[in-house]
């Protein structure tokens, strides 16, 4: 097995506390940046911030699966991380201050299946999931820009 990486980053029109803010507040926010990759949205537990646990349908490259996330906010307002409950998939969310504007990088790893079906996991994984995280951090720029005013 290898580790398999799959990145965006994208400058938001929006200060990072907003930014921050529409990420960590599962239940008011975050669902509305969603791309529609992501399906059967739904708070576990928590809903804002560390500790709070979303279930959700995504589907990429025609295939889908169910995740489990518990977040974890190691820095307050720059890092929030995602926990799949059942596997090693890792989803972190990077905030930067660049002014009145944030650049957002979301990025995920997880350690990858061998074999033929690993190398495959390899190729085409990150690509779709680069495109869904484009689209989610076009959603994220237009929803915090109207939050901002």
């Amino acid at each position: 097995m290898s580790t398999v990486t799959a990145a965006a980053t994208r400058t938001i029109d929006a200060p990072a506390a907003v930014v921050f803010g529409c990420l960590s507040d599962f239940r008011a926010h975050h669902q509305h940046i969603l791309p529609p990759a992501f399906s059967d949205y739904r708070i576990e537990e928590g809903g804002t911030g560390e500790g709070t646990v979303v279930g959700f349908v995504i589907t990429a490259g025609g295939r889908s699966r169910r995740y489990h996330m518990r977040v974890a906010v190691p820095e307050p307002g720059r890092v929030l991380e995602e926990h799949d409950t059942g596997s090693s998939l890792v989803t972190i969310f990077t905030v930067t201050p660049d002014g009145d504007r944030t650049v957002v990088r979301i990025e995920t790893t997880w350690q990858g299946a061998s074999g033929v079906g690993g190398f495959f996991e390899r190729l085409f994984a990150p690509g779709a999931l680069k495109r869904i995280y484009d689209d989610e951090l076009a959603r994220l720029d237009a929803y915090a820009r109207d939050l901002s005013g």
